[in-house]
């Protein structure tokens, strides 16, 4: 259908410095609705719709996502946070979306489209029950820009507007996308402490010596001992082929310096020529904010298990996973892709990897270990993982240099490096670490402790207890 539709035009911005204001929501379950639209008229904004008493505004604050951002500080969640100096923007093409999880089936009354310059000249409003299946509500051919009220009638958790053709020569950009109705869930308004620091950093790290070597992996191979090729295991000082969760706790000695931290990781082992290469040093851990609103990133639910990177990775497909760090390293050489030949004597051999940092809020794990997480897109976690948690990055040092040509990793070829998780942390401890380093901003020890802010203090004591 076509709408008629009327336009205020407020004063246009060309740019506006990122705001971050909500501390994200927790993931709740899908919910099927019945989708029924019927496109009323158009109007300019005032109040909520009339004859409909009850309507209010129910999209602002919740998840919002996109086909595309323009760059840092543009990102979708921009377009409902009710700020007016905030805004969402997208690449330069027609065909672009901005979508928004109500959190549960509601009413719809009314959508506004608030623009900023670079408007949309054509597009359609689109409900789902699922995010997948997507029902036309309203539809603009003649869009001239300014704010836009639609009247609809439709049932639906997610609200979309499918960019069709561009009124400028730049992308689309929404100061605000608002959804008036009934229904939906309600928003965490809980807003986090504001610190006046600069943010540079959004992480704590997990410091953790070899624990032992072993050819298990109880992720891919549980109950098989022997079945795997050479793993290097960190943390937990138990973990074999029989390891669950539950054996974690119940043997819960580790490496790590953080001794609340009971997880398992593992990776394959280096060997020169037959001999196996074991780490010498703490090896580190990372645990980062992988999107762009650091402030909405959770604690890994208890129980969550991965695999990250590919054993059948190409030197091309290793150079370009988004996991791809800085590849291999020794010491003047960085972004390898395959082992150096020759590595400075005294220097060690490094790699550089990370995670996948978006849950789909169900699974603990998935049949091939990795479908249930997903890599963040434009700095947003997407639709179908849409619950952020931190974004681990393993940094491995081998005390291995010199003649590099007999060095080879225990999985295959040099492109096969992947890492193993079992998350064993006690939850309390995790997730003040997560509030305190990833959520506040700062670059922590493995007690939360950022020695470059001491005046923030730390997630925990001394002994790695809460305050």
């Amino acid at each position: 259908m076509t709408a008629t539709h009327r336009t205020s035009s407020p004063a246009r911005a060309t740019g506006s410095p990122p705001g971050l204001h909500r501390r994200g929501l927790r993931p709740r379950p899908l919910a099927a609705v019945a989708l029924a639209g019927a496109l009323v008229t158009a109007g300019v904004l005032a109040a909520p719709p009339a004859g409909a008493a009850d309507s209010e505004l129910i999209s602002q604050g919740h998840r919002a996502f996109s086909s595309s951002t323009e760059g840092a500080g543009t990102a979708a969640r921009f377009a409902v946070d009710g700020d007016p100096s905030t805004r969402w923007s997208s690449e330069f093409s027609d065909e672009q979306w901005l979508r928004v999880d109500l959190g549960a089936p509601a009413h719809l009354d009314e959508v506004v489209l608030q623009w900023e310059a670079a408007y949309g000249a054509q597009y359609a409003i689109q409900v789902s029950d699922d995010g997948a299946s997507w029902s036309t509500v309203a539809s603009v051919t003649d869009g001239d820009g300014g704010t836009d009220t639609l009247d609809v009638d439709a049932e639906g958790r997610y609200v979309q507007m499918l960019g069709q053709r561009r009124g400028t020569g730049y992308g689309y950009s929404l100061f605000e996308l608002q959804v008036f109705g009934t229904g939906g869930a309600p928003v965490d308004d809980d807003e986090p402490p504001v610190f006046d620091d600069e943010v540079t950093h959004h992480e704590f790290q997990a410091n953790c010596t070899a624990a032992h070597l072993e050819s298990d992996d109880p992720i891919v191979y549980p109950g098989q001992p022997g079945r795997s090729h050479l793993h290097t295991f960190i943390g937990n000082t138990s973990t074999d082929a029989d390891t669950t969760i539950e054996s974690l706790f119940a043997h819960p000695e580790t490496t790590c310096t953080n001794p609340k931290d009971h997880s398992a990781y593992w990776f394959p082992s280096i060997y020169d020529g037959d001999t196996p290469v074991e780490p010498t040093i703490h090896e580190t851990v990372y645990y980062k904010a992988g999107i762009e609103d650091y402030r909405s990133v959770q604690p890994f639910p208890e129980g969550l298990r991965f695999v990250a990177g590919d054993m059948m990775a190409t030197p091309d497909s290793f150079r370009d996973a988004p996991g791809a760090v800085e590849g291999w390293e020794c010491g003047d050489l960085s972004k390898q892709w395959s082992i150096p030949d020759h590595c400075t004597p005294g220097t060690q051999l490094n790699i550089r990897y990370q995670a996948p940092s978006c849950w789909d809020g169900v699974n603990l794990d998935s049949p091939d270990h990795q479908s249930h997480m997903a890599y963040p897109v434009s700095g947003e976690c997407p639709l179908d993982h849409p619950v952020p948690v931190p974004m681990l990055e393993f940094k491995i040092a081998w005390p291995v240099s010199g003649d590099m040509t007999q060095v080879r990793l225990a999985s295959g070829s040099d492109q096969s490096w992947h890492y193993d998780f079992m998350n064993a942390w006690e939850p309390e401890i995790l997730d003040a670490l997560v509030t305190h380093c990833i959520n506040g901003g700062l670059q922590c020890n493995p007690r939360g402790y950022d020695q470059y802010k001491p005046h923030r203090g730390a997630a925990l004591t001394e002994d790695y207890e809460l305050p």
